[in-house]
């Protein structure tokens, strides 16, 4: 298919090159051209289905109406579904979205940093990884607009946005409680990411609070191990605890392996064992009993990034840093 060009559309609008250029980047009335040909050339690059090339456009004004997205794991559906509300939003106001996946992986996460700068991105919406603090540093020091969601790291100033996991936690565990469970178990991941502490430190407080506490009940596993390690250390957990009667997995990943477990175990839920999870999931609403989640508010969360990196990217210098926290919501279904 042939790259449509302002020639073509000169041609078809019956006026010069140049005249063309100036409707195409906003300066038409400035250069005295009419209304009339002003609206022509318009129809007629809508009607040819015109699209100005990014280079040209980034060189002519510095701008290319793109922003970087970079989180941790694409075909995770929390951050999928993100990344699709947050390319609405930016499509509204004609952006467009470059889509990067770090796999929780430090050096892959700094070079698509570098890759983005290259392409001159005009803002950044990051997941961070658990060592990224120095490239959102970078970042900062270029001033470069960036924002941070899921996660972040205490100190640095940046805007973030983020659920308010230690809520969510806490109260995931006094539902719990509240259903009579007393032997209450938390599994966790190794990372030591902001939003991972903070839910089980919500956990944790829930329960100290009850005098229900047992260190023995929280299991923590590595990162980056495949998901039939994760089954199998999730098996030999709960063999080793059969006293545990509920089970708060803090992200969505560890549940789903959580359930492939119990199945192995011939464990029932919500007989045997009450089943919360973080991060709704296709699997958790299709299962047999469907699951009880903590569902993060994936469009607040995505509306208020592009607005916070908007307000960098229209003033640089006035913007004001914003941590902002949101609310989660326990969707209660059948395993408790």
């Amino acid at each position: 298919m042939k790259k449509i060009t302002i020639k073509d559309i000169a041609t078809e609008a019956q006026v010069s090159i140049s005249t063309v250029s100036f409707v195409i980047n906003g300066k038409g009335e400035k250069m005295g051209i009419s209304p009339a040909v002003i609206k022509k050339v318009q129809e007629v690059a809508e009607k040819l289905n015109y699209r100005p090339s990014m280079i040209a456009t980034s060189l002519r004004t510095g701008k290319t109406r793109s922003i970087g997205l970079i989180v941790e794991d694409i075909s995770n559906q929390f951050f999928a579904d993100l990344a699709r509300v947050i390319e609405d939003e930016a499509k509204s106001i004609d952006y467009r979205v470059f889509y990067c996946s770090t796999g929780g992986d430090d050096g892959r996460s700094e070079e698509l940093i570098h890759s983005l700068l290259q392409a001159n991105v005009d803002g950044f919406i990051v997941t961070p990884t658990q060592n990224l603090e120095n490239s959102i540093d970078l970042l900062l020091k270029l001033k470069k607009p960036v924002v941070l969601i899921d996660r972040y790291f205490p100190g640095q100033r940046v805007s973030h946005v983020v659920m308010d996991n230690y809520e969510a936690s806490n109260s995931a565990a006094k539902f719990l409680i509240s259903k009579g469970r007393k032997n209450i178990a938390v599994v966790n991941n190794t990372s030591e990411m902001i939003q991972m502490k903070l839910r089980e430190d919500g956990y944790r407080d829930a329960l100290k609070e009850a005098e229900m506490y047992n260190p023995s009940l929280v299991l923590h596993m590595d990162y980056h191990t495949n998901e039939e390690t994760r089954i199998a250390g999730i098996i030999g957990f709960f063999e080793k605890n059969p006293e545990i009667d509920a089970v708060l997995f803090l992200a969505n990943y560890m549940g789903l392996a959580g359930l492939q477990a119990f199945r192995r175990m011939g464990v029932k839920i919500p007989e045997d064992i009450s089943v919360i999870s973080f991060d709704d999931h296709d699997s958790f609403k299709l299962h047999t009993p469907t699951i009880t989640v903590i569902a993060q508010p994936i469009e607040d969360i995505a509306v208020k990034s592009i607005q916070l990196l908007m307000s960098q990217m229209t003033d640089m210098e006035k913007f004001e840093i914003e941590k902002s926290l949101k609310k989660g919501k326990l969707i209660v279904r059948e395993s408790v």
